[in-house]
């Protein structure tokens, strides 16, 4: 079995793109029929998350933590409490790719570190545009790390130790933890998803206060 899990807190405006999308992705023929447990991970949640959550075939889970490490790690345990063998990571401001499951566990990879695509830059000046493109590497091999789109092995992540309990760069940390602990990890650049560039982000220091700082 398959496991997704997704951190939320107050996304009304972009879940159901994101869980669509997932269910999408969790009935390609390329699965060949796996089961796929798609998790939403209700941190906090203050408006109609929860709601929307619920009208969609997915599971929920409902904390306090208030910090995007622990939402992470809590589903990543309830899944791999129901024996999930791979479990696969976005964000509910993202929209991934039909194939994006399939594509992560063709590779064979104990991790696999995709790319982002983002969605919509008009709530940037151009300069901002600009000096992204130019730092990002759309390429194998590249380093970049995304908690958007992120896929790990159960078996991997159990030796890394799991997310830790940061407030942001947790998917850093636990890439980090793979390599040490001798993970092979796949670095691709067709693996990609979709994400959102508001400025109104919910993680800070995570991509959206990136995004910011390159308008400085």
């Amino acid at each position: 079995m398959i496991g997704v899990i997704v951190p939320v807190h107050n996304e009304e405006r972009h879940l159901n793109q994101c869980i669509e999308s997932l269910l999408e992705a969790a009935l390609h023929r390329g699965l060949d029929d796996e089961e796929v447990k798609i998790l939403i991970v209700l941190d906090d949640c203050t408006d109609t998350s929860l709601h929307i959550a619920r009208s969609y075939d997915v599971m929920t889970l409902s904390c306090t933590h208030r910090n995007v490490g622990k939402a992470r790690a809590h589903g990543a345990e309830h899944l791999l409490g129901v024996d999930a063998r791979w479990l696969a990571f976005t964000d509910a401001d993202t929209v991934v790719p039909e194939a994006w499951l399939t594509d992560q566990i063709r590779f064979n990879a104990d991790a696999v570190c995709g790319l982002v695509e983002v969605s919509d830059w008009s709530e940037h000046p151009s300069r901002v545009r600009e000096r992204y493109h130019a730092n990002y590497h759309t390429m194998d091999g590249h380093r970049h790390i995304h908690g958007a789109n992120l896929g790990v092995s159960s078996a991997a992540y159990r030796r890394a130790g799991g997310f830790q309990a940061l407030a942001a760069h947790e998917d850093v940390q636990l890439v980090s933890d793979l390599e040490r602990s001798g993970a092979n990890i796949m670095w691709t650049a067709s693996n990609r998803v979709t994400t959102s560039a508001r400025k109104n982000c919910r993680c800070r220091e995570g991509f959206g206060d990136y995004l910011k700082s390159l308008a400085l």
